[in-house]
């Protein structure tokens, strides 16, 4: 069921029969109007709405199809699959020609997760379509379900042999060349589909990030030319060329195609950002952090906002303003690790202690378990005076990193300090087979412990054998 968008008189239906909702009277629509209402309402997401457009038209027109073409498709909408399969088989009994029927009995297959039937129904609504375009999109679509990359490609191709300008058939063509990592072939067709379309922007676009993705920076700069000469307010072209002219170190450029983007439309954060780091290229460091400050204006939700003023402060050593900003943004988002991890690391330079290991554990609560944020949480408590926490903080990461020599020094030395001598010799032991140089973690860690006899001959017998 195809519909065109709503004129004025299209417009006075709906107008009539939301009026006719608040006051209850019953007036008479077509088969027709009902049909475009209900499609409208489908389109903006009002369910309720083209709910009850369906019943009232199914009261006025019990015997149109089409009504209750959209009564399944509502029945799809809620997953009510059953009454959706024996309505269709009622409607395939009276018209057993209509594609919408075998449509829709394709997509009860597909949100069944049944898409080789799905399939199968579709190619059978092909053979009785008028207009196949739509159909084999379906297709392509269930072939995506299926991760089969090849036949969905062939499937969409085959709408733009239809429709030259099924940009959502292209953009998933495109998506299908990128998984399957086939970015010449990529390149070609889109060359090919040029010479068709030599003004199409979206192909021009693609192509571009084609090229970037072969880092070939001159030939992705002029395909974006071309598809800002094809659309010369198409953002996303600038946008796309602002990047490579960074990538190129030619910062002045990229502003301003970045600036062109905000006088285009309304600011966006990915603009505002991209410009600070240029002028940060450049240092100008005022116009870099005006930028990121508007950056976050513009969206205080963008973590690389937050990041970027974070890090400037740190590259400038001016710590208290570094942690001031994140803070603010662990206000914003307390589930951030990257966040954390930055708290960490900037009260460890403040030496706040305390802060630091709370930042540090936080950060592996969160799920980041790099080694570096293991250590970093154990050499703080271990200047904490924390040694049981500083055990099994390591402890808990020879888990994760099992034979690590750094992690072993480490607990060698705790369990000196714990009186266990039995466990830290162990520990020294596996420290100095895995890497007998790395040996100076216990001098700055434990000097007294690296001071004593008997550690500094098993080091010495260790330096020995590896000569």
């Amino acid at each position: 069921m195809e519909f065109s968008q709503f004129d004025d008189n299209q417009n006075l239906s709906l107008t009539k029969f939301e009026s006719m909702l608040k006051t209850n009277n019953i007036l008479f629509f077509d088969s027709n109007e009902f049909e475009n209402i209900i499609h409208h309402y489908l389109e903006v997401g009002k369910i309720a709405l083209a709910k009850k457009a369906i019943k009232l038209g199914l009261d006025q027109h019990p015997a149109s199809t089409n009504l209750k073409l959209f009564q399944v498709e509502v029945f799809i909408f809620e997953n009510k699959l059953n009454e959706a399969d024996v309505l269709l088989n009622a409607l395939y009994e009276i018209e057993p020609t209509n594609e919408e029927i075998y449509i829709q009995k394709a997509n009860i297959y597909s949100k069944k997760d049944q898409h080789e039937d799905a399939i199968r129904v579709f190619k059978q609504a092909l053979e009785i379509a008028n207009e196949t375009s739509d159909i084999y999109s379906l297709i392509g679509m269930e072939y995506l379900f299926l991760d089969k990359f090849e036949d969905a490609k062939s499937n969409f191709k085959k709408c733009l042999e239809i429709d030259l300008e099924d940009y959502s058939a292209l953009y998933n063509i495109i998506y299908c060349f990128d998984f399957l990592e086939q970015n010449q072939e990529a390149i070609d067709y889109l060359t090919v589909y040029l010479d068709k379309n030599p003004y199409c922007e979206v192909a021009w676009h693609q192509i571009g990030k084609q090229y970037i993705t072969q880092k070939a920076y001159k030939k992705a700069l002029a395909a974006f030319d071309f598809a800002i000469i094809s659309d010369d307010v198409f953002i996303g072209a600038y946008l796309e060329k602002g990047k490579v002219l960074e990538k190129l170190e030619e910062y002045h450029e990229a502003i301003e195609n970045y600036k062109i983007t905000l006088a285009l439309d309304d600011p966006t954060s990915f603009a505002l950002l991209r410009i600070g780091h240029c002028y940060e290229k450049l240092g100008q460091d005022d116009l870099a952090v005006q930028h990121f400050y508007k950056t976050v204006e513009e969206d205080p939700l963008l973590d690389k906002g937050w990041i970027a003023i974070t890090n400037f402060y740190n590259k400038n050593k001016n710590y208290s303003k570094a942690l001031y900003y994140i803070n603010k943004a662990i206000n914003i988002d307390a589930e951030n690790v990257t966040y954390w991890k930055l708290y960490a690391q900037i009260n460890e330079r403040l030496n706040f202690l305390e802060e630091a290991e709370r930042g540090y554990k936080r950060t592996l609560e969160l799920g980041n378990y790099e080694l570096n944020t293991w250590i970093s949480r154990g050499d703080i408590l271990i200047k904490l005076g924390e040694i049981e926490a500083a055990k099994l903080n390591f402890v808990q990461t020879a888990e994760f990193y099992p034979d690590n020599e750094e992690v072993e020094y480490r607990l060698a030395g705790l369990n000196f300090l714990l009186n266990i001598p039995e466990e830290a010799y162990i520990n020294l032991n596996n420290a100095l087979h895995i890497n007998v140089e790395y040996n100076f973690i216990i001098e700055e860690l434990f000097p007294s412990i690296f001071n004593r006899k008997s550690v500094q001959e098993l080091i010495t017998k260790f330096k020995n054998a590896s000569k």
